[in-house]
């Protein structure tokens, strides 16, 4: 091929030059591309007045600023963490403490009710007994507070005070203390049941403890001994 110059280039040439011009522009493009140089990075990081031999220390010095810096964020993310936690603890305490507050008052006004039920129950007359209308008439109330009593228990209201338990002075409440066959500190007489609702008694129980057997009495002595 012939220019207006009279230079004549072939096919070959032309195709080595643009392959020449192209190789050229990948490599400018690696150059900008490749990591920046670290005098430069250090310069941008500290100024351009840095001199050389101070930078070392001054990137030090930034680093260990910066790490002190991740320290005290990390401390205080941890802090309002925990404080997090602690704000969803205290709102689940206060939810419980006031469902229970809700059903210790409802359960005050019942016991009453379970402490009438258990009397009828046990000051039913020995005459009437055998008789089905009455007989009928005892279960259907001694099923009313069996009744009660689980609803009690699925709502977290426990009856404590049984025959036999040890004295405890959380739950029990001592009004009389009487010569037993039980050991002595036991509970040998049960007046009315007491109750514990979510660990917290609601009521004591009245209770009489036993003193333990009473002491043998001293056989007379013989007058021919002395």
């Amino acid at each position: 091929m012939t220019t207006e110059t009279g230079t004549t280039h072939n096919g070959d040439d032309f195709e080595a030059e643009v392959a020449n011009g192209a190789d050229a522009a990948d490599g400018g493009a690696d150059t900008q591309a490749s990591a920046p140089d670290p005098l430069e990075l250090a310069r941008s990081l500290l100024g351009e007045d840095a001199a050389p031999e101070d930078m070392g220390g001054l990137l030090v010095a930034k680093l260990q600023a910066a790490l002190a810096e991740i320290e005290t964020l990390k401390d205080a993310g941890l802090r309002a963490l925990a404080e997090s936690e602690n704000v969803r603890r205290r709102a689940e305490r206060e939810k419980t403490e006031a469902r229970i507050y809700a059903i210790d008052k409802f359960a005050r006004d019942l016991l009453p009710v379970a402490d009438n039920l258990g009397r009828a129950i046990s000051t039913a007359p020995e005459a009437l007994k055998g008789d089905p209308a009455f007989d009928g008439f005892v279960t259907g109330v001694d099923m009313t507070q069996r009744e009660l009593l689980n609803a009690f228990e699925r709502h977290g209201l426990s009856r404590v005070g049984a025959k036999g338990d040890k004295f405890d002075p959380s739950i029990h409440q001592a009004v009389a203390q009487i010569p037993s066959d039980m050991a002595a500190g036991d509970v040998a007489e049960v007046f009315q049941p007491g109750y514990v609702l979510a660990g917290r008694t609601l009521r004591a129980a009245m209770v009489a403890v036993s003193a333990g057997q009473p002491a043998a009495e001293a056989a007379p002595s013989d007058p021919t001994d002395s």
